[in-house]
C-alpha cells in the first residue's frame, strides 16, 4: 500500500502524513474528496501537484468555501469517437506546429491511459425489418470508413490509446460494464481509478463508485498530454436516501424525480454525494441511471462509494476473482468501502437533503427539457396546458380552437390520422437506462403481456431499440422476451448513440407532410437523458423522457394525451379494453427474470472478444507514419486552422474594441444550439459547403460524423432550426448583419463581420451552453471570430471549453441583464482588458452609446489565465513542448 494508508489510520501516522501542516484527518471527509485527496498525495511532486494542494484537500471542510483551486490527476481518459476524432485530429495538427516550432513532434504522445469507444451514432434508416441491426452497420461502416481508418492511425501513431471497435456499444455502458477498474494495480501501487470522459454523461460511473466527470474535449485533450485538471475544490451535497421503492416504480422514475429535485436544490458546480440505507435498495444499474443523469441537475459529479454491492456486480459483470479481491481489500483498507446502513461512517457534508423512495410514482419529463418532470397521472392534462401556454419551456402557443385538429392521411394503404400529442417516435435509447437491467427486462416483459392481449403498436410510429451493449441483446433473447419486443417494432438497430442524440433518421413521408399540413405538435418518446428542442427530430416539437417500459405503452396508445389511470391502452382485436394497470410488471417479477437470465458468463462471453469480432474493423488499413497525410479532398478529416499563425512568443491580450454582437440569445442555451450533432438539413451552409465538394444529399451524413472537419463545423455553428434569436424574434438558424440589416444564415454573417475585420459578441441568459459537454459549442465559435460571450451564468463544462479557446467568458454582475441594462445587442461593445489580470476580476465594458457597465470575466483559477494568455489550451501545450 502507498502512503495514503497513513492519512486514513491516523493512530498509526507516518513521516510522510506527519510533515501536513493540518491536523486534521480525512475521516470524515466525504468519499469522493477522498478520491480527490489520494491523487493529490501520490501526484505529490512539487511542481505540477504541490504539498500546499494535498493541504488544501485535507482542510476540505473549512476551504470548500473559499474558492480554492486545486489540480487533480485523473487515472484515465475515456473518448467516444464522436470526440475521439477531433482529439485525434487536434493531436496530428499539434505534432504539424510542434515540428514548425522547430520542436521534437515525437513529444505529442497520450502519457495517461485513454480508452476510445467508437460508438458511432447509427441513423435509424430501417424501420421493423429483421435485418435492420445489420443493415444500419454496413451502412455506417460505409459513412464512416474514413474517420474509422483515422482513428486507427491514431491508436497506433500515440502511446496508450485503447481502441473499442464499432458496433460494441454506447461508451458509458462499455465503461460500466468493461472497462472500469475501479481500483488500479500499477507498479506496486494500488490506486482508486478515476477519470474524465469528453461526454458530460461520464458521470454514469459514479454508479460504481469511480469518481468521473465530463469535460469537453479540449481540456481531455490536455489531460492525456500530462496535464492536471485544474479545479476548483467543491462543495459536497449529502444525499440521503431513505425507504423503498413501490413495486411499480422504475429506475427512470426515480432519476427524474432526483433530477428535479437537485435542480430545485441548486447543485451547479457541485459534487452530489448519496448515503443513507436507502442506497442499499438500489442495484449497480440503478445507482448508474441515477448518475447518468448528472448533468440535467447540473453537479459535477454524482457519487456512489463502493459497497458490497458494487462488489457483486463487479463479479455479475465477469471480472476476475482476483481483481476483486484485491479491490475490497484496498477499499477497506484506506477507508474507501462504504457500508451504507453503518451512520458512523457517514461523512460530514456542506448541506443535506432527502428523499424517501417509497414517496416516488411514476413520471416523466418533458416536453423541452429533462429537469421539468411531469407525473403519468398528470400527463394528459399538462400536455393540454402546454398546448395552449406561452412558447417557451412549458408552452407552444397553440390557438384554443385548434387544440383538436385531426389530419387525415394514408400508410401502407391504411387510413390514419393525427393530432397534437400524437407519437410518431418511440425509442428505446440512450445509456441512461440500457444499462438497466431491470427497465430493459421490464420493457420486455410488458411487450410480452401486450402482444398477449392481442394489442400493438401502428405502423407509421416510428420504433426502435439500441441498446448499449452486446449483453443487453443477449439477456433480452435468452429470456424470451426479444421476439415480443420485436413484434412491437422494438428491433435493435444497433449499439450506439441514436434517438437521444438526434440520429432517429427520417419519419415517413406522409407523416411529415400531416404533421406539416396540421402544423402539429407532435411528439416524441424516448428513454433518453436530453429531450431539448431541435435534438431529437426537426418534426417532434414535444418530446418527453420516460422509462423503457412507458415507452412502449405510449407507443401503443398512440398519444401522450391520455390518462393511464381511466382510459384503456387500446381496444384489442376481440373489442376488450387493455388497461397499463394489466400489462404492467412488478419489480418482484422484474428481479426473478434478472436473476435467471443476466448472468457473469454473458459479459465475459460479450466482452472477451469485443476488441476482435468486428471484422471490418480488423481489415481496416491504417498507415503507421508518426506525422498524418492530410488528405486534402476529405471532406471528414481535415487539419485545423488553430494553430495557423502560431509564434513561439506569447502575445500581449488586447482590449476587444467596437464588437458588434452576432446573436442575441435567451435562457438555457444549449451546446445543442450552438453545435448540433444530427441531420444536416439540406437548406445550411454546410450543405451548401458539401455539395460544392461533389457530395449528394444522402452523402451529407450527420454534423455529429463530420467533427473532424472544421469547415463542416463552423458553418453548422449555431445552426439549430429552434435557436431563438432576439433580433429576429423567432426560431430560426439566422441573425441580422447589423451594417446592413440583412437577414441571413449565421455562418455568413459571421464570415462577412470577419472579412470586415470586426470581432463579436454573443449575448446570452442564465445557463448558456447546458447540455452536451461539446466541444465544437466552444471551437465553432471560436471560427466565426467570436471573441467573447456576455451571459448571466454559464454551465460548467462549457465555461471549460470557451477558456479553452481563448474566448473571454463574461458574465453580468449580480442583478444586471441584458434587459436590466436596456442592452438591445445592436450596439459596439469595448471590452476593456487590463494589463494585468486575475481570477473573477470586473472589467468595465463600454457601448459606442457612451454608457459602461461592469461584467466578471470569469476565468476562475490562476491556468485557466495561463491559459487565456497563451491563446488556449492547446497553444500552451504546444509551446510548452516545443522549449528546448
Amino acid at each position: 500500500m502507498h502512503t495514503l494508508l497513513s492519512l486514513w489510520t491516523p493512530r498509526n501516522p507516518t513521516t510522510s502524513s506527519s510533515t501536513l501542516k493540518s491536523s486534521k484527518t480525512p475521516d470524515m471527509l466525504p468519499f469522493s474528496i477522498r478520491v480527490l485527496l489520494e491523487s493529490a498525495v501520490r501526484n505529490c511532486d512539487g511542481f505540477l501537484v504541490k504539498k500546499e494542494d494535498v493541504e488544501k484537500v485535507l482542510n476540505w471542510k473549512v476551504t470548500q468555501s473559499q474558492t480554492v483551486e486545486v489540480p487533480f490527476r485523473p487515472a484515465r481518459v475515456i473518448l467516444q469517437d464522436f470526440t475521439g476524432v477531433p482529439a485525434v485530429v487536434d493531436f496530428a495538427a499539434m505534432r504539424d506546429a510542434v515540428k514548425k516550432l522547430q520542436g521534437d513532434p515525437e513529444r505529442i504522445n497520450p502519457v495517461c491511459p485513454a480508452d476510445l469507444v467508437i460508438d458511432h451514432s447509427i441513423q435509424v434508416d430501417f424501420n421493423r425489418k429483421s435485418d435492420s441491426l445489420q443493415k444500419n452497420q454496413d451502412l455506417e461502416f460505409e459513412r464512416n470508413k474514413e474517420r474509422f481508418e483515422f482513428l486507427k492511425w491514431g491508436s497506433k501513431a500515440f502511446q496508450n490509446m485503447r481502441i473499442i471497435p464499432p458496433g460494441s456499444g454506447i461508451v458509458h455502458q462499455v465503461n460500466l460494464e468493461y472497462l472500469a477498474r475501479v481500483v488500479f494495480k500499477r507498479d506496486g501501487y494500488y490506486y482508486p481509478d478515476s477519470l474524465v470522459g469528453t461526454d458530460s454523461h461520464t458521470t454514469m460511473i459514479d454508479g460504481l463508485g469511480v469518481l468521473g466527470w465530463g469535460v469537453g474535449g479540449i481540456e481531455a485533450e490536455a489531460v492525456m498530454l500530462g496535464q492536471p485538471i485544474s479545479m476548483v475544490l467543491p462543495e459536497v451535497i449529502g444525499y440521503k436516501l431513505q425507504g423503498t421503492p413501490d413495486k411499480y416504480i422504475t429506475s427512470t422514475d426515480i432519476v427524474l424525480t432526483v433530477t428535479k429535485h437537485l435542480r430545485q436544490v441548486g447543485v451547479v458546480g457541485k459534487f452530489v454525494e448519496f448515503f443513507g440505507p436507502g442506497v442499499a435498495s438500489l442495484s449497480i444499474a440503478d445507482r448508474a441511471t441515477i448518475a447518468n443523469m448528472c448533468p440535467e441537475y447540473g453537479a459535477t459529479a454524482a457519487f456512489f462509494p463502493v459497497d458490497h454491492i458494487s462488489i457483486h456486480y463487479l463479479n455479475q459483470t465477469g471480472r476476475d476473482t482476483e481483481k476483486l479481491n484485491y479491490i475490497e481489500k484496498y477499499l477497506k483498507a484506506v477507508g474507501m468501502f462504504r457500508d451504507y446502513s453503518n451512520t458512523s461512517e457517514d461523512p460530514q457534508f456542506t448541506q443535506v437533503v432527502e428523499l424517501d423512495l417509497s414517496t416516488v410514482v411514476p413520471c416523466c419529463s418533458g416536453p423541452k427539457r429533462p429537469q421539468d418532470k411531469v407525473t403519468v397521472s398528470e400527463m394528459k392534462q399538462d400536455f393540454k396546458m402546454c398546448l395552449g401556454a406561452k412558447q417557451g419551456f412549458k408552452g407552444f402557443q397553440v390557438a384554443p380552437e385548434r387544440h383538436d385538429v385531426q389530419v387525415p392521411f394514408q400508410f401502407n394503404g391504411a387510413e390514419y390520422s393525427l393530432s397534437h400529442g400524437s407519437v410518431v417516435i418511440a425509442a428505446i435509447t440512450s445509456c441512461t437506462n440500457t444499462s438497466n437491467p431491470s427497465v430493459m427486462l421490464g420493457a420486455g416483459l410488458l411487450a410480452q403481456k401486450a402482444v398477449n392481449a392481442g394489442l400493438s403498436v401502428k405502423p407509421y410510429i416510428k420504433t426502435s431499440l439500441s441498446p448499449g451493449s452486446g449483453v443487453v441483446t443477449y439477456y433480452l433473447k435468452e429470456s424470451g422476451v426479444m421476439d415480443f419486443l420485436s413484434q412491437l417494432g422494438f428491433e435493435v438497430v444497433g449499439y450506439g448513440c441514436m434517438t437521444c442524440i438526434g440520429n432517429s433518421g427520417p419519419l415517413p413521408e406522409p407523416v411529415v407532410q400531416a404533421i406539416t399540413q396540421g402544423d402539429l405538435v407532435a411528439a416524441g418518446v424516448l428513454s433518453g437523458n436530453r429531450n431539448f428542442e431541435g435534438r431529437v427530430h426537426p418534426n417532434t416539437r414535444a418530446n418527453y423522457l420516460a422509462s423503457p417500459p412507458l415507452v412502449i405503452a405510449y407507443a401503443i396508445a398512440g398519444t401522450v394525451r391520455i390518462d393511464f389511470e381511466k382510459e384503456p391502452l387500446a381496444v384489442n382485436s376481440e373489442g376488450k379494453e387493455v388497461f397499463l394497470r394489466d400489462i404492467w410488471p412488478t419489480r418482484d417479477e422484474i428481479q426473478a427474470v434478472e436473476r435467471q437470465f443476466v448472468l457473469p458468463a454473458m459479459f465475459k462471453e460479450v466482452y472477451e472478444k469485443v476488441e476482435k469480432v468486428n471484422e471490418r474493423w480488423n481489415s481496416l488499413e491504417a498507415p503507421s507514419d508518426k506525422l498524418y497525410t492530410w488528405n486534402p479532398n476529405s471532406t471528414y478529416i481535415k487539419s485545423p486552422p488553430f494553430f495557423d499563425g502560431l509564434t513561439r512568443e506569447l502575445q500581449t491580450p488586447n482590449s476587444i474594441t467596437d464588437a458588434y454582437v452576432l446573436l442575441n440569445l435567451g435562457d438555457s442555451v444549449t451546446t445543442d444550439h450552438i453545435s448540433p450533432a444530427g441531420n444536416i438539413a439540406r437548406n445550411s451552409p454546410a450543405a451548401r459547403y458539401l455539395t460544392s465538394r461533389g457530395l449528394t444529399a444522402r452523402e451529407f451524413n450527420s454534423y455529429g460524423s463530420r467533427r473532424g472537419n472544421d469547415a463542416v463545423m463552423a458553418r453548422g455553428t449555431f445552426a439549430n432550426i429552434r435557436l431563438f434569436n432576439k433580433f429576429i424574434n423567432k426560431q430560426a438558424p439566422s441573425t441580422i448583419y447589423l451594417p446592413t440589416g440583412e437577414t441571413m444564415d449565421v455562418f455568413d454573417a459571421a464570415e462577412k463581420y470577419q472579412q470586415a475585420g470586426h470581432p463579436l459578441l454573443i449575448l446570452a441568459g442564465k445557463e448558456y451552453g447546458s447540455g452536451s459537454s461539446r466541444d465544437w459549442a466552444a471551437k465553432g465559435p471560436f471560427l466565426l471570430g467570436i471573441k467573447a460571450v456576455l451571459a448571466e451564468s454559464y454551465e460548467r463544462i462549457h465555461r471549460s471549453n470557451l477558456v479553452g479557446m481563448g474566448i473571454i467568458p463574461l458574465e453580468y454582475l449580480p442583478g444586471d441583464s441584458a434587459e436590466s441594462l436596456g442592452l438591445s445587442g445592436r450596439e459596439r461593445y469595448t471590452v476593456i482588458i487590463p494589463p494585468q489580470i486575475t481570477p473573477r476580476m470586473t472589467v468595465d465594458i463600454k457601448l459606442d452609446t457612451g454608457r459602461t457597465f461592469q461584467a466578471k470575466m470569469r476565468f476562475d483559477t490562476d491556468v485557466e489565465l495561463t491559459y487565456f494568455h497563451h491563446g488556449g489550451i492547446l497553444n500552451y501545450m504546444i509551446r510548452k513542448m516545443s522549449e528546448n
